[in-house]
């Protein structure tokens, strides 16, 4: 029957006999589906490697940046609850600071025989170095033969204490933790005083 068709059409006749007994001589629609092809997606992968290798260290430094402001953020969190805890109970508490271990912890001046349950230790992210910079003139303050910062019941810093406090990451960029003019506190700082 489509040869028929074919044959009538290549004549030249605009209707076969088919189309005029109502058979359609039109050929099935051949559909062709979109694709890639291999090279389209190679230069899509080769375009996703470049693209990935310029924003690794961009992100390598944002990822190292988020984690020293996570620690300075912590410290500072520790700082005020150890103001407010002082002035609440009327005690000296000290923040004191192990920089050998790489951590740091919170505990009140004078505790009892069972020690202080509220008490407070933690770790220095694995990345970070923490020092204790001591500029005041005095002796510094120092709790269990660590290096501390003792905040007194009226909510100030005790004057012997560190003045400031660094964090260094595995690149070498610092970040400050600094005594306010008025030792009411600490603030974080991007570079040194």
């Amino acid at each position: 029957m489509n040869v028929n068709c074919d044959q009538r059409q290549a004549a030249g006749d605009t209707k076969t006999r088919h189309e005029q007994k109502g058979v359609s001589c039109r050929r099935p629609r051949v559909t062709r589906h979109a694709a890639f092809t291999l090279i389209e997606l190679i230069l899509v992968l080769a375009l996703l490697v470049i693209i990935t290798s310029l924003a690794a260290p961009a992100m390598a430094s944002f990822i190292r940046g988020r984690a020293m402001d996570s620690e300075a953020r912590r410290m500072m969190a520790l700082m005020h609850a150890g103001q407010s805890r002082a002035v609440s109970e009327g005690v000296p508490v000290v923040l004191w600071v192990d920089e050998k271990e790489g951590s740091y912890g919170l505990q009140a001046e004078t505790t009892g025989e069972a020690g202080d349950p509220k008490a407070e230790s933690l770790a220095v992210d694995a990345t970070l170095q923490i020092a204790v910079m001591n500029t005041g003139l005095s002796a510094p303050t120092s709790f269990n033969n660590l290096p501390a910062i003792r905040f007194l019941p009226d909510g100030t810093v005790d004057e012997s204490s560190p003045r400031k406090l660094q964090l260094t990451d595995s690149a070498g960029f610092k970040r400050w933790l600094i005594e306010t003019r008025n030792r009411t506190g600490y603030e974080i700082s991007d570079t040194q005083p």
